[in-house]
């Protein structure tokens, strides 16, 4: 899930989006000149220029992590800068354009291929004396595979979750499903009990259709891959069609919300109906599981997304919000890689960033923060470790174009929507905009 990204993902409204990335461009005590890249101040010593999107909290915890780092490597200085995630991606275009890319810099799922394709990224996998990988994933290690060459690390890992407010269901008397093994039907089943025993106050469930990560979930589960191995487009119009019409379904049952509900909603978990206690259930990234559950009161359960049990194969993926990649034209590669490889797999540089971009990518780092982080945080971060431990789908790399997909699925789900389109026009146009989108 591309996706803050898992991801990096989504859609028109912000509460449902993989990443919750807010904020603005905010310089830090180490920052001197902003996106503007790094030099040497002092013969002998070495500046780092390393670049992110986030927002304040996680800036502060990452400069903790950076601070360790500094503290043992003294001959190194980390410049930083972070961004919101729009202007982020238009001044990482600038930089790489002018010749002035930043050493070690946050890249988005959905632009990798981009970067790769074009040689500005450097090949981590031809650097494992200096970078070690062996405590990720399979799964996590091949996030950013393209062909042989790996050309990023997950910041963290995420997925998609599917969470109920028990609080809500108690109230109703409505009994919330078996999280492993309930299917779509058994989700609408309970959604329209959540509608009707609450006098419709509350709406049993809802999500967004144009989230790419949603769509990829339900794509695999039908045996289709949203995108191949090969960069083409995997998904067919008869799973598009299906899951327009799934959602058409339940909202016309009245268990998920009319059409345009969700234009209102707020950017941060705070504003979401899922906190405003209209929502019983809905899709978030795992990583954000604690703002929700504060913001709905602390009695969220996380369940697997439905249809796990009942599909040709499994649906979820284990995915990133960001990715860390080095350019591959870094005048300091040997200490771009030290500091890539410190936040990897140091275990007090994880404990310092906490899971603000997610559950640490090294397994065994992910084992050992596990006790000092918030309830919530455990609990995402255990139901990222059960998800490693299973058989999952590959995600794959968006290929090029991938960006101008997510923004086609948003304008063609939205007048599905509205039903300016039935769900077979909708799909058609859609895999159609798509093919045209990655062969540009």
């Amino acid at each position: 899930m591309p996706p803050d990204t898992h991801t990096a993902v989504l859609g028109r409204r912000a509460a449902l989006k993989a990443t919750g990335l807010a904020g603005l461009a905010l310089g830090l005590s180490a920052c001197g000149r902003g996106f503007g890249g790094g030099d040497d101040a002092d013969q002998g010593s070495v500046t780092l220029n390393m670049v992110w999107w986030g927002d304040a909290k996680r800036a502060q915890k990452t400069q903790a992590a950076l601070d360790l780092f500094q503290r043992k490597h003294p001959g190194v200085t980390v410049r930083v800068e972070y961004q919101d995630s729009a202007p982020y991606k238009d001044k990482l275009a600038t930089r790489f354009a002018a010749g002035d890319p930043p050493d070690l810099m946050a890249m988005r799922v959905d632009s990798l291929r981009e970067y790769a394709d074009r040689g500005s990224l450097l090949d981590l996998g031809a650097h494992s004396g200096a970078l070690d990988l062996t405590g990720l994933s399979e799964s996590a290690r091949t996030l950013a595979t393209v062909g042989d060459k790996t050309f990023g690390v997950p910041s963290g890992l995420n997925s998609i979750g599917f969470v109920v407010n028990r609080t809500l269901t108690d109230r109703y008397g409505v009994q919330v499903p078996n999280g492993d093994t309930w299917s779509w039907e058994d989700l609408a089943g309970f959604a329209r009990q959540v509608t009707a025993k609450s006098g419709r106050k509350v709406y049993g469930t809802g999500f967004e259709p144009q989230t790419m990560a949603n769509l990829l979930v339900f794509s695999r589960q039908r045996g289709e891959d949203f995108f191949t191995v090969d960069g083409a487009l995997g998904v067919s119009e008869g799973t598009v069609t299906a899951w327009f019409e799934m959602v058409q379904r339940m909202r016309d049952e009245g268990g998920f919300p009319p059409a345009g509900f969700f234009e209102e909603s707020g950017a941060s978990a705070a504003q979401s109906y899922l906190a405003k206690g209209t929502l019983a259930s809905q899709i978030i990234p795992t990583n954000n599981f604690l703002s929700y559950n504060e913001a709905a009161g602390g009695n969220l359960a996380l369940l697997r997304i439905p249809g796990e049990v009942q599909g040709r194969r499994r649906g979820q993926s284990i995915d990133t919000p960001a990715l860390w990649s080095i350019a591959s034209a870094s005048k300091h590669r040997d200490e771009a890689l030290k500091l890539l490889d410190f936040l990897v797999n140091d275990a007090e540089a994880a404990k310092a960033t906490g899971t603000t971009r997610g559950v640490p990518a090294n397994q065994r780092i992910a084992e050992t923060v596990k006790p000092t982080l918030e309830p919530d945080d455990q609990t995402a971060t255990e139901y990222l470790i059960g998800l490693q431990g299973e058989q999952l789908p590959r995600s794959y790399t968006y290929p090029p174009g991938g960006s101008a997909i997510a923004a086609s699925l948003e304008t063609i789900a939205t007048e599905v929507e509205f039903k300016r389109r039935s769900a077979a026009e909708g799909a058609r146009a859609f895999v159609a905009e798509a093919r045209k989108a990655l062969t540009k």
